[in-house]
């Protein structure tokens, strides 16, 4: 995100659907969110919406036309901007009585902001004068939250013709959504997930918006996704070499997260933190270095100082007092807050039906899937509509979905062209080869549940605004809804306003339900040494070297991670000794978890 607000949390990109729209709720108020690029289809079907909400002329961009993809986004991101500005301007010229958005705006913000105390001052001046010029001075000082993107790098495909040629390669998913937000009017930041591609990242350069101008400004920046901080140094070194500096690194917990959880190799989100926030200075400066080479030799304007680099942290944060610790303690830039927000409807876009199943949802209806057709654990809620069409899909002997949108695309163990494992085409191909392979029945049976557990994404993630905002154009009961929401959600059981959850954010109320909630640290260190647990046992029979190696380096870095974890505890409830007891306790049953695993045979 742009840091231009005096917010320290952010929306992260949820699903395809469930933060399409949020920046016309929340960018309003200062709040900065992201919305996924990965659905052409379903940004122009929202641009169709709300080009009508703001009698806005429309006029669709049709796959017959010219880079009808990248245009789709452009054009979606500019309606945005518009929406978001309008917003702004309308808000800044209302009172500053107690119903008013501009009343809002302030009483959002964290205590300990200047903006928080100048409004604070102004309610407590007598002088009209005075107050009056005040009222201005804050009115100026509203700014809109950033309209940020995101852009899953794996979700790549290459694109045809008519005559089934295959395009260019700036014509593919990822090279297509960058294009558009490079030509949208919005600035803002274009969030990098899910690993490098480096075709995507070259193509940066085709944009002078990356760079910086003669001031140093940035009008598009460039924001990493990353798991650890290794990760974070070589993406950066790979960029800056190309003139593209990296504005911020969004660290994100490997399983203690929403959607697709990539798992580290042992390493806990305390370490990691510890390890940008010792390195933090050294990685920008040798960042720099590159960064100012490059552009030299490009023959662009160079910044005197290094731009900014912001770290930011996502991922199962729970309290304000763990909120605040990342700022604090390891200093955090901000924090990103997903899945609570799942529950705010003046925040994020979930229909009524799947809202009422996360507001009831316990610990035991959150799992880690296999669902998802890219073969990474999946972040899920049991009994989804989407799930229960794949079941009756299976039951009526037809397994798998017609993919339509055909955006996770990845297999050609049977066709020429790439095809989803979830699809019915897919499904059908493999099971007949399983068939003929002459396997044992209960080997059959597992091999054949792993085909058939697949889920179309791209429809069950993009379904819920379709029915919310009543533009499906088929029957509600025919549009599958899958929701891919963080562990965290086990301690949230209610339906939120937006104040509430912000003021909860900031540590003026709590949300939270009774279920007894581990510290963030211990709740991602648990999901952990469960990973590793069913790690171990599936690969138990027939277990290589190399993958012993790999367990017990995974098992080593867990260790390490409870031994940083055991010396922070005082620094993390330094007048809380029951907290810190407790804590104490919890790694230790992680540490008798582990050590017992590992003496099994």
């Amino acid at each position: 995100m742009i840091k231009n607000t005096p917010h320290t949390f952010h929306i992260p990109v949820m699903g395809l659907a469930f933060s399409i729209d949020s920046p016309m709720k929340v960018a309003q108020y200062g709040i900065s969110s992201v919305v996924s690029l990965s659905d052409d289809t379903l940004l122009e079907q929202m641009r169709e919406h709300y080009s009508h909400v703001y009698q806005e002329h429309f006029t669709p961009i049709t796959p017959k036309d010219a880079d009808y993809r990248a245009r789709r986004v452009e054009e979606y991101l500019n309606l945005a901007d518009r929406i978001v500005k309008q917003q702004v301007e309308a808000l800044k010229q209302e009172s500053f009585d107690s119903e008013s958005r501009l009343t809002k705006y302030f009483l959002l913000l964290p205590d300990n902001a200047p903006l928080k105390t100048l409004y604070r001052k102004m309610l407590q001046t007598n002088n009209p004068e005075l107050k009056k010029i005040m009222q201005d001075e804050l009115r100026q000082a509203v700014v809109p939250g950033s309209i940020d993107v995101n852009i899953m790098t794996k979700l790549d495909k290459t694109n045809y013709d008519k005559d089934g040629n295959p395009l260019p390669s700036e014509y593919s998913d990822a090279l297509a959504a960058l294009r558009g937000f490079a030509n949208s009017t919005v600035h803002a930041s274009v969030i990098f997930s899910a690993g490098m591609n480096m075709r995507l990242y070259s193509y940066l350069e085709q944009f002078p918006c990356f760079f910086p101008d003669e001031d140093g400004y940035l009008q598009k920046q460039v924001v990493i996704k990353v798991s650890d901080y290794r990760s974070a140094f070589v993406q950066g070194k790979i960029l800056a070499k190309k003139g593209i500096w990296v504005s911020e690194f969004r660290i994100e917990s490997g399983l203690n997260c929403g959607g697709h959880a990539f798992a580290t190799d042992g390493y806990l989100i305390g370490p990691i933190l510890e390890e940008f926030k010792q390195n933090r200075q050294v990685m920008q400066d040798e960042l720099y270095t590159l960064f100012s080479n490059a552009l030299t030799a490009k023959g662009n304007p160079v910044p005197e100082k290094a731009p900014t680099t912001h770290i930011t942290m996502q991922g199962g944060i729970g309290t304000s007092e763990e909120h605040n610790f990342l700022l604090e303690h390891y200093g955090m830039d901000a924090a990103g807050w997903g899945t609570p927000f799942l529950l705010v409807p003046e925040a994020t876009t979930v229909d009524a039906e799947t809202m009422e199943k996360l507001a009831r949802a316990k610990k035991e209806d959150l799992y880690l899937s296999p669902i998802s057709p890219l073969g990474v654990p999946f972040n899920s809620l049991r009994g989804t509509s989407s799930e229960a069409l794949t079941l009756a899909r299976i039951e009526k002997g037809k397994p798998g979905s017609p993919c339509e949108k055909k955006h996770l695309v990845s297999n050609s163990d049977f066709t020429k062209e790439p095809i989803c494992t979830a699809s019915r085409k897919y499904q059908r191909n493999k099971l007949v080869q399983l068939q003929g392979l002459g396997l044992p029945e209960a080997e059959y049976k597992a091999q054949e549940a792993k085909v058939l557990e697949k889920e179309c994404l791209c429809e069950g993630l993009a379904n819920t605004a379709l029915v919310k905002l009543g533009i499906a154009r088929k029957a509600v009961a025919s549009r599958p809804i899958a929701i891919c929401p963080g562990p965290n959600l086990a301690y949230f059981s209610n339906i939120f306003k937006l104040q509430e959850m912000v003021d909860h954010i900031y540590g003026r109320v709590n949300v939270l339900n009774s279920t007894y909630r581990p510290h963030v640290f211990v709740n991602e260190l648990n999901m952990y040494v469960q990973y590793w647990k069913n790690k171990k046992a599936e690969l138990q029979e027939t277990m290589t070297d190399k993958q012993e190696k790999y367990l017990q380096s995974f098992w080593q870095n867990l260790q390490q991670g409870i031994a940083y974890y055991k010396e922070l505890v005082p620094t993390l409830f330094k007048d809380q000794l029951e907290k810190r007891v407790l804590m104490l306790d919890e790694l230790l049953e992680a540490e008798d978890q582990l050590q017992l695993a590992n003496q099994k045979v």
